[in-house]
């Protein structure tokens, strides 16, 4: 059979991913990528600590990151997206900046993180008042909230779920919940962050937006987004606010946030009975404010 007047493949252009040993959620990633860009994945060394910010600390040192950024130099990326939430805050705003520097200097191609895409993501939405929700434990959850609080943004709630392992096993009907104590009413923020690449999200998005009446975004949507636009190519995501502006609910003014703010996760946690009297208290509990 003659297949020469296919004349295909289609050129593709390549989106370099680089992320954590234990991340379960490729197929999920996939789903924001439009048919003439390919993910190339790879993922750093193994280590035996659980979800934590010793772990993230691990999975983000520069050496780390310089090597998996060489592993995909063979296949010539034209962007290296860090896909990692807890890792790429760990270090503050500075730190991000250096992890892409890192990169780039690896891969010699632009480079973002999950959490540089997110305060991209809320300059783009216009947000000076985010909720968020993690899967995380109080002390990995507060070093978000710094994190968001040194972009000078107001947090304005935040719900955790206090897990160290097997993550990407929790259902949609968990992060709807959670979500619903970050906004337990209309209002109460301008967006709803729903933190870490390795926690289930694209479903629940359209979903969670129609009933908190504002923009949801996640780890891995805002980082498949920065890294396509580097591209100049939109996301595929229908029915979600950051990735379709018709979706969007009233009009946005993209500009600087407002003046930094102290997290309310802190002080309300340690009120919270059990929680920060130890390893074991802070892995097991579930909380918001």
């Amino acid at each position: 059979m003659d297949i020469s007047f296919l004349g295909g493949p289609a050129p593709q252009r390549g989106v370099g991913v680089v992320a954590p040993f234990d991340f379960a959620l490729d197929r999920e990633l996939w789903r924001w990528v439009p048919d003439e860009v390919s993910l190339h994945m790879t993922r750093t060394p193994f280590v035996p600590v659980e979800v934590s910010l010793d772990l993230a600390r691990m999975v983000s040192e520069h050496e780390t990151l310089g090597e998996a950024v060489r592993t995909l130099n063979a296949i010539a990326p034209e962007v290296v997206a860090y896909a990692c939430t807890s890792g790429s805050f760990v270090g503050g705003i500075a730190g991000e900046r250096a992890m892409c520097e890192a990169m780039t200097w690896a891969g010699a191609v632009p480079s973002v993180t999950t959490s540089g895409a997110l305060l991209d993501a809320l300059t783009e939405l216009g947000v000076r008042r985010v909720a968020l929700v993690t899967p995380y434990t109080v002390s990995v959850t507060r070093a978000l909230e710094a994190y968001v609080a040194e972009a000078g943004v107001t947090i304005s709630g935040c719900a955790y779920m206090g897990l160290t392992r097997h993550i990407w096993k929790v259902p949609y009907r968990d992060v709807a919940d959670m979500a619903r104590q970050a906004v337990p009413v209309e209002g109460a923020a301008d967006a709803l962050f729903i933190s870490c690449t390795n926690l289930p999200t694209y479903d629940v998005i359209p979903q969670l937006e129609a009933e908190l009446r504002i923009p949801v975004i996640s780890a891995n949507q805002v980082t498949m987004w920065a890294a396509l636009r580097r591209l100049g190519t939109p996301a595929v995501g229908p029915y979600q606010a950051l990735t379709d502006p018709s979706a969007r609910i009233g009009p946005t003014v993209p500009g600087p946030v407002g003046p930094a703010v102290a997290g309310p996760l802190g002080p309300a946690v340690a009120d919270m009975p059990g929680v920060g009297d130890g390893p074991d208290t802070e892995q097991q509990q579930e909380g918001w404010t």
